[in-house]
């Protein structure tokens, strides 16, 4: 009820005016009390209540761009996480392709190698193929020269005769012919 209402409804004497003196209520000192709370009341509004809620507001709107932040991180990790895996696998595939290709390099040199050995080996097979024929060669004219001499030496011990060097070449000869054929 409006204060104004009660004061002149307790002047007019009727029944307010009763209940008052029942409870004991001094009418200027309520008017003063409801005077210094309506006072009260519009500074607690003023510059109390205000504030709160400005504050309370400001503190909303920044939870409110927090969040915001929080989500755009999010989406920018996402994102991040998506570059990076593109990058992994861009960097696997790069990886295997220089893998293959050291592979087939290594493949070509290992053919490359193996046939310089091959032809090494060829080479080397030919020489000694080669310095043996020569060694066969040699080693057969000695036994000729050896078999001859043994030959004349045997001849002219069973003959008793000393040979000529005509009759040494001549025997020498024909043993040669014999050993060739």
């Amino acid at each position: 009820m409006n204060p104004l209402v009660l004061l002149a409804a307790a002047e007019s004497g009727g029944q307010v005016q009763q209940i008052a003196q029942t409870f004991g209520i001094a009418w200027p000192s309520l008017i003063a009390q409801i005077v210094s709370f309506s006072i009260v009341c519009v500074l607690l509004q003023r510059f109390a209540y205000k504030p709160v809620l400005k504050m309370l507001e400001d503190r909303r709107r920044q939870i409110e761009e927090g969040v915001a932040n929080t989500k755009k991180i999010a989406d920018d990790l996402a994102q991040a996480e998506t570059r990076r895996q593109q990058l992994l696998t861009q960097t696997n595939e790069e990886i295997t392709k220089l893998i293959e290709e050291a592979r087939a390099a290594a493949a070509k040199v290992k053919d490359e190698e193996i046939q310089k050995a091959v032809a090494a080996a060829e080479q080397i097979l030919a020489k000694s193929r080669e310095a043996a024929e020569q060694d066969y060669a040699r080693m057969l004219a000695d036994l000729k020269r050896e078999l001859g001499r043994l030959v004349v030496q045997a001849t002219s011990s069973v003959t008793g005769k000393v040979l000529t060097a005509e009759d040494q070449r001549r025997i020498d000869e024909e043993t040669a012919a014999q050993i060739a054929a």
